[in-house]
């Protein structure tokens, strides 16, 4: 599937970002004009996210897959790739199986060990929503705060909430399909190392990166650095976006 990607600046070496589960290349708007001094930046709508094609198929293969085609396409053969959970696993595959394609990596907050279900909050907060009843985005938001108490969690997740052409309130992801495979994203990546320079960001703040998971990270990817943002949690991008824009630049220019 070819997918859709908003472009920044044209200059330097290309730039991949890969959002997280139930988010899309928007959430990385202000970061991402930041990178376009430096980089070629391609900030992605995975499958069923934002405003790429809706699929009855969704894994972290299908993924790379897609972007991969994207990337020919657009006729380039080398990126550095920046992935944030979800995206850090689509990442870590695609830098296992392409590893010629993929010059740097940085993952965000998420290691390559299989995780337990821990969306039940995000996923019952979204069925309280009745599309065809809904008048406005503040309902929308006392109905999820039910489950999700924190508000930039919920401000994060209504994105994915929009209006059609006449006016009636739609999800931009495909939910019922996202929520089908879910348990596809939390599978362990596996594969033959991957040698090239790799970036490992956790925030001080998450459980996502545990010390007990730098045995594995360092199997697969044994020329790792581990980064912590300290008072950052699992969106530490959004958390301390000067920090991690710092960590990532140092990191892909270093020599």
């Amino acid at each position: 599937m070819l997918l859709i990607f908003r472009t920044y600046g044209n200059q330097g070496p290309p730039l991949v970002i890969i959002h997280g589960f139930l988010g899309m290349g928007d959430n990385w708007h202000l970061l991402a004009q930041q990178f376009g001094k430096d980089f070629s930046v391609y900030v992605m709508d995975m499958r069923n996210h934002g405003k790429s094609g809706h699929s009855d198929e969704f894994s972290l293969p299908l993924m790379v897959d897609d972007i991969i085609e994207t990337l020919d396409k657009e006729g380039i053969s080398k990126v550095n790739i920046i992935g944030h959970s979800m995206g850090g696993k689509v990442g870590m595959l695609m830098a296992l199986e392409n590893p010629s394609l993929v010059e740097k990596l940085v993952v965000a907050d998420i290691a390559p060990k299989a995780y337990p279900p821990g969306h039940e909050d995000v996923l019952r907060a979204f069925h309280r929503i009745d599309l065809k009843t809904l008048q406005t985005r503040n309902e929308a938001d006392s109905l999820m705060a039910q489950d999700l108490p924190d508000f930039s969690t919920r401000q994060f997740l209504l994105k994915n909430l929009t209006r059609d052409d006449n006016g009636n309130f739609i999800w931009k992801m495909n939910f019922p399909v996202l929520e089908k495979y879910y348990n596809n994203m939390s599978i362990q990546i596996e594969g033959s190392p991957y040698y090239n320079p790799t970036l490992f960001i956790r925030g001080g703040k998450s459980k996502y990166i545990k010390d007990t998971d730098l045995d594995m990270i360092e199997k697969l990817f044994p020329n790792y650095i581990l980064e912590t943002i300290a008072d950052a949690g699992h969106w530490l991008h959004a958390d301390k976006p000067q920090e991690f824009y710092d960590l990532v630049r140092g990191f892909i220019f270093a020599s």
